[in-house]
């Protein structure tokens, strides 16, 4: 994948997780205004997490910064899985489209480390 990529722009799994966060903002817009500085925040923040790390790792030389950059998207992906679970226990919103976009995400990020590591075994 990254042999391709000539910024982190190119990434799917970067624009899978940029399309989650440009859901997020706009969903949690619409949230109780009791939450800004609580769900709100904290869901925003962590998507956007997702995304900034997979930015960030994708221009580190050394394999293992890669993977530890990657790492910590996927602990923000886990934050925002459970952001979700309560979203939905507190019934503010539907939560079908941005848990169908998070788990895309996943499977991409996933798969997508799991190259890098290969590649790092190979070397």
């Amino acid at each position: 994948m990254a042999a391709y990529a000539k910024t982190f722009k190119d990434l799917k799994v970067w624009q899978k997780a940029h399309e989650f966060v440009l859901l997020t903002y706009k969903v949690t817009a619409d949230f109780p205004s009791h939450e800004l500085f609580g769900l709100t925040s904290q869901l925003r923040r962590a998507a956007v997490s997702i995304a900034a790390n997979i930015a960030e790792g994708f221009k580190k030389k050394g394999q293992a910064d890669k993977l530890r950059f990657y790492n910590i998207a996927q602990g923000s992906l886990e934050e925002c899985r459970y952001y979700l679970i309560l979203v939905n226990d507190l019934q503010y919103t539907p939560i079908d489209t941005l848990q169908a976009l998070l788990e895309d995400t996943s499977r991409l990020l996933n798969n997508y480390a799991k190259q890098i590591a290969l590649k790092d075994k190979k070397e």
